[in-house]
């Protein structure tokens, strides 16, 4: 690894496979020195996940049951209302969560959305949380717009590695991501990507991944790592689901090669023990969703994640840690 301006390093492929391929113990003790460098290792940050704007979307991304293209049974609904979106923060607030996520089921969004999608932003900041939104691509003036508005981080996963990409998704290309993820940081708008594992992805595509990430101009101030959730109705309801060691090095890799972001233990959490998400913790990872759902998915109830929280130890981070 060579440095980059003489601040982060940046990784090849080879470089961050020899640190992926550790003993396992070597890497996790590796990811957990780091962790404790930069993060209080028992602290983790809480998010809530909501769908402003569910099913219908026209791209055919292969994990999704929000396409149009895959008969998943999910019917599209219209926008949220500002008001009821506002409601669900504050909800999300008062149980916990420092950052409020919200997703819509678009390739884009229209011109005649933004407003509603702007007033959304201003209403949850005003609850003192931070905002986070998913809308699909974005051009530079929507970004800046976005920025305007109190936008604190726009998602846009790149979901595996771009050899693995067209595998998963035809109707937008590796490079469509790349190009959203530039115009949200040219608008100050800090960023939350990561991807998905157990699509058929090989290792190399894993560590291509976070290597594409972690070479980025400034890494993601957030990475969630998705573990898929197969949907009846698409082209990945079959997939194996991907191996617990396998998945808690992906974890540990996330940190090595971003220390300074949040890695995000993302959706899958339902399949996942209490021992496993242990594990991903010890890895590094200190951000999950909060709720019963994210998006169109199941995710742990909030009990559930008290009570290990409790056994582990970990405490919620507030506003002023983060």
């Amino acid at each position: 690894m060579e440095p980059i301006g003489g601040a982060l390093p940046r990784w090849n492929r080879g470089a961050a496979a020899a640190v992926h391929d550790m003993p396992f113990n070597d890497l996790l003790f590796l990811a957990q020195t780091i962790h404790r460098q930069n993060f209080d290792q028992n602290q983790v940050q809480l998010s809530r996940l909501l769908s402003i704007k569910t099913g219908g979307c026209p791209e055919d991304c292969g994990y999704c049951s929000q396409s149009a293209h895959h008969p998943s049974g999910l019917k599209a609904s219209k926008l949220m209302e500002v008001e009821r979106v506002v409601s669900e923060a504050r909800k999300a607030r008062d149980a916990g969560a420092t950052r409020f996520c919200m997703g819509a089921a678009w390739r884009g969004p229209k011109d005649r959305d933004m407003d509603a999608v702007l007033a959304m932003i201003e209403g949850v900041k005003a609850l003192g949380m931070e905002t986070c939104m998913t809308l699909g691509m974005l051009d530079p003036g929507q970004a800046r717009r976005l920025k305007a508005a109190g936008l604190d981080y726009y998602n846009h996963n790149i979901d595996t590695s771009e050899r693995y990409y067209g595998e998963v998704v035809s109707t937008r290309t590796f490079a469509d991501r790349l190009e959203t993820l530039g115009h949200v940081r040219e608008a100050g708008i800090k960023v939350c990507c990561g991807g998905i594992v157990g699509m058929g992805e090989e290792k190399a595509d894993r560590i291509d991944m976070l290597v594409t990430l972690a070479n980025l101009p400034e890494p993601p101030e957030s990475v969630p790592i998705n573990m898929l959730i197969p949907i009846p109705g698409t082209p990945l309801a079959e997939a194996e689901p991907i191996d617990v060691i396998a998945f808690v090095r992906l974890v540990a890799l996330a940190r090595i090669l971003m220390p300074k972001s949040y890695v995000r233990l993302s959706a899958g959490r339902t399949a996942m023990s209490d021992e496993m998400q242990a594990l991903c913790f010890f890895a590094g990872a200190n951000s999950i969703f909060l709720g019963d759902t994210l998006l169109t998915a199941q995710n742990p109830e909030e009990d559930k994640d008290s009570a290990l929280f409790s056994r582990l130890g970990i405490k919620p981070m507030d506003r002023e840690t983060q």
